[in-house]
């Protein structure tokens, strides 16, 4: 066992964290879950969200056997769709070729949707403590800066030297707990902006510290210029009610209920093709933005009252008029639920 790891095991045994929700028990499914639900999102946040999806999805076999809007209505919040869909999409998997059990093999783990290799090597090792090295962002940081790897850990050349760097000190013995150790190093004291050096372990041998560029560690993605997009979303509304839609089940919020997007200029000639209706009344919205990690959205929302909409368009298993008075279907994009919410309200501007 390296020098590296027998001082961040040290450091656990005292301050590591071991009450978390995923750890009581610390079980194969209860793993997986938490680790997809972890990326791109902070432990405080997902905690709230793990104990409901348990709650309703207690074992690999319930949450297969349930329906995806099911899923995504108790991931709504949480962002990044794809994950709860791969999820959804990997208990079936598990169910049908795995017996319900979750497999135990990097291979097999790897080839379920949406998980990764560092991934496969969090839950191999957490839950079936096997040496599998992991390279999630808390751990490239904390990488980058002991071993001052400069560069933006995104390129070719910079991952995989960091991950030369994660199996050489990935230990033999007590794998789970070095697992569990590096990822709080990481998130409780090698965090981005406010590095606690003077409490961290292995503080003596960084070489960021002692060159000074623990903050210019790990390198920055290259900065692009965030492109913006504009769209027009309708709300058809009649007696009550409002027209959804769902999405396709690739690009955002795919799988997600959704109101229409139309051209601005063609909301009425959408009414009659769709609805089989004239528009009574259209009401422009103020323009509401969204921000996607790569782009930012406008949506322009414009408010159609329709006379008679259910002659052409009933609901079925894409499309169904909403009764705004009922809790939202499950699975509904964030800024699609507030517009709504305002109809609901009539608080828009």
């Amino acid at each position: 066992m390296t020098e590296f790891a027998n001082r961040i095991l040290a450091w656990f045994d005292v301050h590591g964290r071991k009450d978390l929700p995923w750890q009581q028990p610390q079980d194969p499914y209860r793993t997986w879950v938490s680790e997809i639900m972890l990326q791109q999102t902070q432990v405080q946040t997902v905690i709230p969200y793990f104990e409901r999806f348990m709650q309703r999805f207690p074992d690999v076999r319930a949450l297969a056997n349930a329906a995806q809007d099911e899923v995504l209505q108790h991931w709504s919040g949480l962002g990044y769709y794809a994950r709860a869909r791969n999820l959804h999409r990997a208990a079936r998997i598990i169910r049908d070729e795995h017996d319900g059990a979750f497999p135990d093999n990097l291979e097999a783990v790897m080839a379920l949707p949406g998980i990764g290799r560092s991934t496969a090597g969090a839950i191999l090792s957490l839950a079936f403590d096997q040496r599998h090295p992991i390279l999630d962002g808390n751990v490239k940081r904390v990488l980058a800066r002991h071993e001052a790897i400069g560069g933006w850990p995104g390129q070719t050349a910079v991952a995989n030297r960091l991950w030369e760097i994660a199996e050489r000190h990935t230990p033999h013995a007590r794998v789970a707990d070095y697992t569990q150790a590096i990822m709080d190093l990481g998130a409780t004291l090698c965090t981005r902006s406010s590095p606690a050096c003077e409490r961290c372990p292995v503080a003596t041998g960084c070489v960021a510290l002692s060159s000074g560029s623990v903050t210019e560690l790990p390198g920055r993605k290259p900065k692009k210029d965030k492109p913006l997009k504009r769209t027009t979303m309708v709300l058809a509304s009649h007696n009550g009610h409002v027209y959804l839609e769902r999405r396709p089940e690739s690009g955002i919020w795919g799988g997600l209920w959704s109101l229409p997007e139309v051209n601005d200029s063609g909301v009425e000639e959408w009414c009659r093709d769709r609805l089989d209706s004239e528009p009574r009344e259209l009401e422009s919205w103020q323009v509401l933005r969204h921000s996607f990690s790569h782009y930012d959205l406008d949506i322009l929302p414009i408010l159609v009252r329709i006379a008679s909409p259910l002659s052409k368009v009933a609901d079925c298993e894409d499309a169904r008029w909403h009764q705004l008075d009922d809790n939202l279907p499950g699975g509904i994009a964030a800024p699609v639920s507030k517009l709504i919410e305002h109809l609901r309200n009539g608080t828009h501007s």
